[in-house]
């Protein structure tokens, strides 16, 4: 078969034959469709992710669309190693697959599943979402981002915050379901106060936090000028975009009730990971979830690897 396949690592893709699969008890032998590009496809294909096979070769392509041996269409995660979502055939356990509705294409299946899966898990699993909860997405201008606010308003939000480093972006979310937007483009300070207005006004109960780094510390400190919170702030880190490390004055952890948690491999039990990658994909077309999608062909894998795409989620597809 055709895969996407690196013999080393940080190595870009090459497209290139790979051994077919062989059938196996407890996993599906699926004909891929599509699968999408995302920072952990890179980082596991890259072998600097915790969860990384360190198999090489290896075929690259943490999941992806597709249909099994009897005819089901199915997103699935997780091959198993050494085989990928990128390629015309791959092994994946039974229980790493879900089945699509019928009336979501593949390309937009494989764009949406991996976020959806990470926003799901941190609004529900990590955040214990309840209806009409406040939620503050800190970085809602990139595509997971924006997809977590359409999600948070579907799971019952009554109220999204959004943060982000692009305008045009930020104008574009306030149609998706934010109800405020701070620009992180403005003076820190100034950013810093907005924050605190939404922290002493209706309050905020949840925190997804995309971005980390120096923007996480402006949050915190804006919280840690507040007095008499009282109802408890879960704060959960999904994404570093912005740095891995923040500092963080003892003062804010005594001065109010808040949790601090992450949503990623390790944090919770995976099966409540594959439960969220269904609801989300089952939420595609009732919530009218919108995320811009760039198809290509596979065999175009070494070419697109590192190309920018700007705000659209590349999705390979092997037809």
């Amino acid at each position: 078969m055709k895969a996407a396949i690196v013999t080393q690592p940080n190595q870009t893709p090459t497209y290139d034959d790979f051994e077919d699969p062989a059938a196996q008890d407890g996993c599906e032998l699926i004909s891929v469709t599509a699968s999408a590009l995302f920072p952990l496809t890179k980082a596991r294909a890259a072998g600097s992710h915790s969860s990384s096979p360190g198999l090489f070769p290896m075929v690259v392509g943490v999941d992806g669309v597709g249909t099994t041996h009897s005819g089901q269409r199915v997103y699935f995660c997780m091959p198993a190693a050494p085989f990928g979502g990128m390629a015309e055939k791959t092994l994946v356990p039974t229980a790493n697959c879900v089945v699509l509705p019928e009336d979501l294409d593949d390309v937009r299946a494989a764009a949406l599943a991996n976020p959806g899966m990470s926003s799901v898990a941190a609004l529900k699993t990590r955040a214990d979402l309840r209806r009409g909860d406040t939620v503050l997405v800190n970085g809602a201008t990139g595509a997971a981002g924006t997809l977590a606010v359409q999600l948070a308003k579907h799971l019952g939000a009554g109220k999204v915050i959004a943060t982000g480093r692009d305008a045009a972006a930020l104008q574009r979310v306030a149609g998706l379901g934010a109800d405020v937007t701070i620009s992180l483009l403005d003076d820190p300070q100034d950013v810093e106060d907005a924050l605190v207005e939404q922290f002493g006004g209706d309050g905020v109960d949840v925190i997804l936090d995309y971005l980390y780094g120096q923007w996480a510390e402006t949050l915190l400190a804006a919280i840690g000028r507040m007095r008499g919170i009282t109802r408890p702030i879960r704060y959960v880190s999904i994404g570093a975009v912005s740095g891995q490390q923040i500092t963080l004055a003892s003062a804010v952890m005594r001065g109010a009730p808040l949790a601090l948690m992450g949503s990623g491999i390790g944090s919770a039990p995976w099966k409540d990971f594959i439960s969220a990658a269904g609801e989300a994909l089952h939420a595609a077309q009732p919530a009218r979830l919108h995320i811009d999608t760039t198809p290509i062909p596979l065999a175009n894998v070494n070419q697109t690897w590192n190309t920018n795409t700007g705000k659209s989620r590349v999705v390979f597809v092997t037809e």
